[in-house]
């Protein structure tokens, strides 16, 4: 099943720093992500500064508390917030993560500090989690590939697989985060392209791309700098395969100008038509009415 969902372009992070700038000046940005837990209380500059934004641009909810691979009880009390702010809102979509970071009571804020174990067992029950989540909020949510440090041996599924086979069985939508592949494919040794290629290309939603750090022998997914070159690459691939889809520019960390932001944005909007007029050369034209019809208008 295709997540269906409207081609947004090419967005950024809503940001405190940039709240005055961005509802008094209205950039050219296509649109916006929120954190979702940011903005779930009611009242307050947060919500007062979101509606102004929504006036005028499209917004995506993103949040960080779900925990749909956990073992820990759904809050149903913060899926109603989060339900409620979407009928204020009227995002274009919800979007989480595939990971767990919840355990007896107990919260992370690193989505990566506990890796799932890719189970057939682990499968079935996020399958019927994510099926809680959907029709308790009304609609199909997304779901992102968290970056990852260290696997369980027993693991069973390659995590690309275990991704294409919940949207298989729940036709949830797949948030990919291109960068947190890269940081997974280096840290535990695998080939980013296969992981990308393996993803049904009608599953993704969404893609979000961000920098990390390099460590040395291990990469973080730190937010906090532009995107490198072989992300960058690993983007191209993507879009030469799937066409045009929705795209982020990720910065939580040394956030920069609004500016620098849109810099990186802009860079995006490039990469993606780039990839496209090369494909469409390289196939003779064949694809190119279906990608501007798949994905909706463009904004």
């Amino acid at each position: 099943m295709a997540f269906q969902g409207a081609y947004l372009g090419h967005g950024v992070g809503l940001r405190p720093p940039h709240y005055t700038r961005v509802i008094e000046e209205h950039p050219a940005i296509d649109w916006f992500e929120i954190i979702s837990e940011n903005f779930l209380a009611p009242g307050g500059n947060p919500r007062r500064v979101l509606r102004l934004v929504r006036e005028r641009y499209p917004v995506v909810m993103h949040g960080v508390g779900l925990s749909i691979g956990s073992v820990d009880p759904i809050d149903d009390g913060y899926l109603d917030a989060l339900a409620a702010l979407a009928f204020e809102v009227a995002p274009a979509w919800i979007s989480d993560h595939l990971c767990w970071s919840s355990f007896g009571g107990h919260s992370v804020h690193d989505l990566w500090l506990w890796p799932m174990p890719l189970t057939e067992e682990s499968l079935a029950h996020v399958v019927a989690r994510v099926a809680h989540v959907q029709d308790r909020l009304g609609r199909p949510i997304l779901l992102e590939n968290v970056s990852s440090y260290l696997a369980y041996r027993h693991s069973t599924i390659p995590e690309w697989s275990f991704l294409a086979e919940v949207a298989a069985r729940t036709g949830y939508g797949l948030l990919l985060d291109v960068n947190n592949v890269y940081v997974s494919a280096r840290n535990q040794r695998f080939d980013p392209e296969t992981y990308v290629d393996a993803i049904p290309a009608e599953s993704i939603g969404q893609i979000h791309l961000a920098g990390h750090s390099d460590e040395g022998n291990l990469l973080l997914d730190t937010h906090d700098r532009p995107v490198c070159d072989p992300v960058w690459e690993l983007y191209r691939r993507v879009v030469r395969r799937a066409g045009r889809i929705s795209t982020l520019i990720e910065w939580d960390e040394d956030i920069p100008s609004l500016e620098r932001a849109m810099e990186e944005s802009r860079m995006a909007a490039a990469v993606e038509a780039e990839a496209l007029r090369r494909e469409v050369a390289r196939s003779g034209g064949s694809h190119a009415s279906c990608w501007s019809d798949s994905r909706g208008p463009g904004p």
